[in-house]
């Protein structure tokens, strides 16, 4: 557990963790019996911390099926003219790299070359990794541990144009950075570092 992460949200991961990768190992009643209840437990946690139900809490958790594993967040790194694309999130209103969520099937580039497209506008090509992040989600609704990895990517072509999920689209220099970041999206860390990267081209890949 880092520093940042409340114990709650490690005891109710690791909870949740152990009951979803062993129901799907059990093999008889008693067994999924105990595991249900580890996989409540989890809930009932979560549920004193948080403003959600145990109920809501244990819907989520037994929809996640399979040996469970962190989930994969993909963001596009994009510069243009010495400034950086960043899209403003209407969930949070907070600024954030375009990105999101990898869905099963997609190849990582792709999918952040896709999500670029859909929350920016711009047509872009990932040239290469330039950061892993462990990225330890809190909140309500990212109960889920993920990693975090960012794309540099080469900008082809488009316009400007917010989505459903996004209510601005910008590039911002080094000392012109929104205030407001949208949660754990994107963190001053990440965006430190991508100047530093821009600033020297030949840094090696940083991953936690």
């Amino acid at each position: 557990m880092d520093a940042q992460t409340p114990q709650w949200l490690s005891w109710a991961r690791e909870l949740q963790a152990i009951a979803q990768t062993s129901l799907h190992y059990v093999e008889n009643d008693y067994q999924r019996q105990r595991f249900q209840r580890i996989l409540e437990l989890a809930a009932e946690i979560s549920e004193a911390y948080t403003r959600l139900p145990a109920a809501e809490w244990a819907a989520t958790f037994n929809a996640q099926k399979g040996y469970a594993t962190p989930k994969v967040d993909v963001r596009g790194v994009v510069f243009k003219d010495g400034k950086l694309l960043m899209v403003r999130e209407r969930a949070d209103g907070g600024w954030t790299l375009p990105g999101g969520w990898a869905d099963v099937g997609d190849v990582p580039s792709q999918a952040a070359e896709r999500e670029v497209w859909e929350e920016a506008g711009f047509r872009v090509q990932a040239r290469r990794v330039i950061r892993v992040y462990d990225a330890n989600r809190s909140g309500p609704l990212e109960f889920f541990h993920a990693f975090k990895i960012l794309f540099l990517c080469d900008l082809i072509d488009g316009v400007a144009t917010p989505s459903d999920e996004t209510s601005e689209v910008g590039f911002f220099g080094r000392d012109e950075l929104p205030e407001q970041l949208s949660g754990e999206r994107t963190r001053p860390r990440h965006l430190a570092q991508i100047f530093a990267m821009a600033d020297n081209p030949d840094l090696p890949t940083f991953f936690d």
